[in-house]
């Protein structure tokens, strides 16, 4: 039968507040010591609890046997003396791939590295454990910064191929057109704004909950709007009926009556846009000075 623990109140609350100093001071080892023993308290096995983090099932015991020994106390590691120990050239360059390559490709559930992360990652592969502000030093060191990401679609293929054909052929080819003609290229887009009241903070009574009136109505003021690339004009119509091919052909026969210049009309996808109804609007309209992108 296999060693037990029971923490209670008191000594869980010690456990836990131990836990969270750990992690504020990225402190691996124990933060999984600490998480090893919490799964214990919890009824399971110490062969479960091993396969969970990846230790030896006389690891978890040697844990639990120091915990019933000393209590919190145990759950702390000494500082090893003098200068941590360095990466060589080829472990950098390991790490820089390992970097590169997303910490999904790592084994990771997250797309964005941190220097948790990254202080575990180096523990795995080099078993070396760093203080988490000398990761961030090293990973200045060796060419890298923290920065905002940003998103890219991972379920459209060839994204990048179809992004390089428009921005080598598709829009300088239209950038020429625009010059020959005079003409202008409108970027469109449209926006709507609620015009209902949002929940928000406002004093009350103590404990009585403050209640804000609705009228259970859903309206909202829609935008149209259109900038030339070249000019920076800009055409916009306000409505407060839907977005569709009816509302959408009045504003862009509005834009119409206010150029003479032939127009390259540059849109997303929206159902609408590319509707039958729109389609012969765009025939209609494009042997005189309208064309469509």
């Amino acid at each position: 039968m296999g060693i037990r623990i029971r923490l209670e109140t008191e000594t869980r609350k010690q456990v836990i507040k131990r836990l969270q100093n750990s992690y504020q001071k990225g402190q691996t080892r124990l933060i999984k010591r600490i998480h090893a023993l919490l799964a214990v308290a919890e009824g399971r096995t110490t062969a479960e609890v091993a396969g969970m983090f990846a230790l030896s099932e006389e690891c978890v015991r040697n844990y639990i046997r120091a915990f019933l020994k000393r209590g919190v106390e145990s759950l702390h590691y000494h500082r090893p003396p003098g200068r941590p120990a360095k990466l060589t050239k080829n472990q950098r360059k390991k790490l820089a791939t390992f970097i590169e390559a997303g910490p999904e490709e790592a084994g990771y559930d997250c797309g964005c590295w941190n220097t948790v992360l990254l202080q575990d990652l180096i523990e795995k592969e080099f078993q070396i454990t760093y203080n988490l502000h000398y990761i961030a030093e090293l990973l200045k060191n060796m060419g890298f910064s923290y920065q905002k990401a940003r998103f890219v679609s991972d379920h459209l293929d060839n994204v990048g191929e179809a992004q390089r054909t428009w921005m080598t052929q598709t829009w300088p080819e239209i950038k020429r057109l625009a010059q020959a003609k005079g003409g202008m290229i409108l970027f469109g887009d449209e926006a709507s704004f609620a015009q209902w009241g949002t929940l928000s903070y406002t004093w009350a009574r103590r404990g009585e909950q403050p209640t804000v009136k609705t009228s259970g109505r859903r309206k909202a003021y829609k935008v149209f709007g259109l900038i030339d690339y070249l000019s920076g004009r800009f055409f916009y119509k306000g409505i407060t009926d839907k977005f569709n091919s009816t509302s959408y052909q009045t504003f862009l026969l509005e834009v119409l009556e206010q150029t003479t210049k032939h127009l390259i009309l540059i849109q997303d996808g929206a159902r609408y846009h590319a509707s039958k109804v729109m389609q012969e609007f765009f025939q209609q309209h494009s042997s005189s000075q309208s064309e469509i992108k």
